[in-house]
């Protein structure tokens, strides 16, 4: 048999470390922040940030990512892949630097922002360069790495979180980011060949303001609202224009000929059942992840440190069980595994609905790892569906929507969980609040580590007032526990009435030619 040549470029592993180490950034960045938030919300040592505040913090990078991720990828195509690559590393690396140095929540907020626009311009155009310089037949492999970093920047982000806030100040979380992207700067400019698509999308900017608009609207009036009462006119009003705006979102999509989100494809039931599935997991998940954080940082006294080490469980299922998923489906099919896999997750996130003050830690570990055993087992089947449900040429639409739709569920869940817990938590918390002076009431029914920063200027009655508040909140988090796994729940039912037993060709660990197009739109 003739052996054809290697097409690939003659650097190609060396490039891609460098988008390796581009995408490990961007993905650290959220997984570091979980360890931070209860620093953030300490007015001594951080920002003294509100529950809503730290909510916008991690949602307002991850709206702005899922809104500009497609017309990104269109955008790196048209203008040159390297060139748009440079400029998000450098938008994301100034994002970081004003995020490190913000001096209140809304200063934060909005570098936050910055670094989600960053961050979309960075994530499609590392998959089409790796598509430009791999050879067809080691493509796969080069992808399968790529995907890799996801997984690696789960493990240690936490960890290297914890480790940074042990000796330095918040704002090294983000300034750790800088030395990363100077170096990325450098290397792709040295490294990475510049390429384009001969035949380039064209940008939705109507779909895009629509989505963004749509979007942040609907996650204000529900983070709002959990904050400061669903009582408001404003609050309903906020979330009824963001409802009304993600229909009109929906209407142009559908009659548009060039998308940012191809909406038609929702009608096959193989697609839009595996991204409803990710959909509902990813949402349940990350609310989970936001309040364990505080639980584990105020009600049981954990360091940040020790806090991401207790995280570690969760991300090494992933990283143990996730490259052996795709065997299962071959073996048992899509539909089993999965419907498994969200089954274990909704056993670990309802255990939040049970954990107490004083459970043994050991069985929030167990959680965590029973959760990401469960999660690991959800994605390759969903992707399966999603690729055997679309012609070939589709598949980069399939994998750009799926990333899509999990990061509004994940900014979505943050937003209504943490919306769940703050509500139940001020109604548990009044009773002993009614008593105190003002500005430590406010402090104290705002949020739990608000009553622990007003408890230290109360002498004695402080401990009364940490007592109380722990109390509030681990009842509050059961709650929103008990709601997560309920989310997760409806995934086990959508697996199950849609997903394909058996696939119809290899898993997607065998990625199709088209997958490295994530920033295609059509």
């Amino acid at each position: 048999m003739e052996i054809t040549e290697n097409t690939g470029h003659p650097r190609r592993w060396a490039i891609l470390g460098v988008l390796v180490v581009s995408l490990l950034v961007v993905v650290l960045d959220n997984t570091i922040l979980n360890v931070a938030l209860r620093t953030l919300a300490d007015p001594v040592h951080g920002l003294g940030a509100s529950q809503g505040e730290l909510e916008w913090a991690i949602n307002s990078y991850t709206l702005v990512f899922a809104g500009l991720l497609f017309s990104f990828g269109v955008l790196g195509d048209r203008t040159g892949r390297k060139r748009f690559l440079l400029i998000g590393l450098a938008v994301f690396g100034l994002g970081s630097l004003l995020s490190a140095y913000a001096q209140s929540p809304a200063q934060l907020i909005t570098a936050r922002s910055l670094m989600g626009v960053g961050g979309a311009a960075i994530m499609p155009v590392t998959l089409s360069i790796i598509s430009n310089v791999f050879d067809p037949r080691e493509r796969a492999r080069a992808i399968g790495v790529w995907s890799g970093a996801v997984g690696l920047a789960v493990a240690i982000g936490p960890i290297l979180g914890g480790a940074l806030l042990e000796r330095y100040w918040w704002g090294s979380v983000f300034l750790i980011n800088v030395p990363v992207v100077l170096a990325g700067l450098v290397l792709v400019g040295l490294l990475v060949p510049e390429s384009r698509d001969p035949r380039p999308g064209r940008v939705d900017v109507l779909g895009v303001l629509l989505s963004v608009v749509g979007l942040v609207a609907l996650s204000y009036g529900i983070i709002d609202g959990g904050e400061h009462g669903f009582g408001r006119p404003v609050v309903w009003a906020s979330i009824a224009v963001g409802l009304a705006v993600l229909a009109w979102f929906i209407v142009h999509e559908r009659r548009s000929d060039h998308p940012s989100l191809d909406v038609t494809l929702f009608r096959v039931p193989r697609f839009a059942a595996p991204v409803a599935m990710i959909g509902l997991i990813f949402f349940a998940a990350m609310g989970v992840m936001f309040f364990s954080s505080f639980y584990l940082q105020l009600v049981r006294g954990y360091s940040p440190l020790q806090t991401g080490l207790l995280f570690l469980p969760f991300a090494l299922a992933q990283l143990v069980f996730a490259p052996r998923s795709a065997a299962m489906v071959r073996r048992y099919g899509g539909r089993a595994v999965s419907a498994v896999g969200l089954c274990l997750a909704v056993v670990g996130l309802g255990t939040f609905a049970f954990v107490g003050v004083d459970t043994p830690i050991w069985l929030v570990g167990a959680a965590f790892f029973v959760q990401g055993v469960g999660m690991a087992n959800v994605m390759p089947p969903a992707m399966e569906s999603i690729m055997s449900a679309l012609p070939r040429e589709k598949a980069g639409v399939g994998s750009a929507v799926s990333n899509t739709i999990r990061q509004v569920a994940a900014a979505l869940g943050v937003a209504v969980l943490g919306s769940v817990l703050a509500a139940v938590y001020r109604g548990e918390i009044a009773a002993t609040t009614a008593g105190l002076p003002a500005g430590a009431r406010n402090a104290a029914d705002e949020s739990l580590a608000g009553a622990y920063a007003a408890a230290g200027r109360l002498g004695a009655d402080g401990a009364t007032l940490i007592d109380a508040a722990n109390t509030a909140f681990v009842d509050a988090m059961h709650w929103a526990g008990a709601l997560s796994a309920v989310v997760a729940a409806l995934g086990v039912l959508v697996a199950l009435r849609w997903l394909p037993g058996r696939p119809s060709r290899p898993p997607v660990t065998a990625v199709p030619a088209g997958e490295p197009e994530l920033a295609a739109t059509s």
